[in-house]
Order: structure tokens, then sequence, then C-alpha cells
């Protein structure tokens, strides 16, 4: 299936490109995002010439993600958690948790954007973790867990 980004998508290419992707992935995820359209000709013509306002609008994307990356950069989370013996947590601290504690701190953050790949955290100690803020922007943060009183 052919299809034109209308915007930047994470290993696939930028605003305008032409790309063949699988059928599923472009009827259920890119089309209904918003993200591409069918690669007719007359989409192709109308995404021609809109090619600069979609520049414009993700480049304006791209710079509120720098904007948000500065300040969540080398930020310090400390989250209290029901811990037993040898430091393991009864339970876990996942993106929620984080996503919630960095608004108490008027941070404002998806659960989608918050990255994790060794999964939610089950032991206390300092982590860092991902915030995934745009394709080309990524930002840091250092959880510590600490045992709740």
């Amino acid at each position: 299936m052919n299809v034109i980004l209308l915007d930047n998508v994470d290993n696939l290419g930028t605003v305008g490109d032409l790309v063949k992707v699988k059928p599923g992935y472009g009827r259920n995820f890119l089309i209904p995002q918003g993200k591409a359209a069918l690669a007719t000709p007359e989409n192709i013509k109308a995404i021609e010439a809109r090619r600069a306002e979609l520049e414009k609008a993700a480049g304006e994307e791209l710079a509120a993600a720098k904007t948000r990356a500065k300040a969540i950069n080398g930020t310090e989370l400390v989250i209290s958690a029901n811990a037993g013996s040898e430091d393991k947590l009864f339970g876990s601290v996942g993106p929620i948790d984080i996503v919630d504690a960095l608004a108490s701190i008027q941070i404002e953050v998806e659960r989608s954007e918050v990255r994790m790949p060794d999964g939610p955290i089950h032991e206390l100690g300092e982590y860092p973790i991902g915030i995934h803020l745009h394709s080309d922007v990524n930002a840091e943060i250092l959880v510590r867990v600490v045992a709740a009183e």
C-alpha cells in the first residue's frame, strides 16, 4: 500500500514522502492518526500544494518539543513506594506513576511519551528514564524510588 506522509514518522520518513507500507499499518494506524493519506493522484497534487504548510507545522512541533525538552532534561523525581525486605517493591513504578509525579511539579507529559525499555521498576534505587517528545527530540530524567515511611 502506498501512502503519502503528512507528518514525520519514526523509521519511515518525513512530511511529503511517498512510502510503501503494509496495508494493516496504513489502514489501522497511519491514516486514522492523520499521519498519512492514500497515494492517489488527487492526494499527491493536494499534498504538493500544502507541502510548505505541513513543513511549517512540523517545524513548529519540533520547536515546541525542544522547548519542553529543556524544561524536562535533568529533572530528578523522588517516588515513594511500599517496599519489603531486600528492597523489593510491593507492586511497581510504571509510566503512570512517573506522569503523575511530573504533573505534581507542573511538567505535563503524556503516558505514551515515557520510555521504560526494561519495563516497570520493581526495586528501590535510581533509574534513568527516557521521555520521547518528538521523533527527533528525547529528554532524560532521573527517577529515585525510595521506601515509603
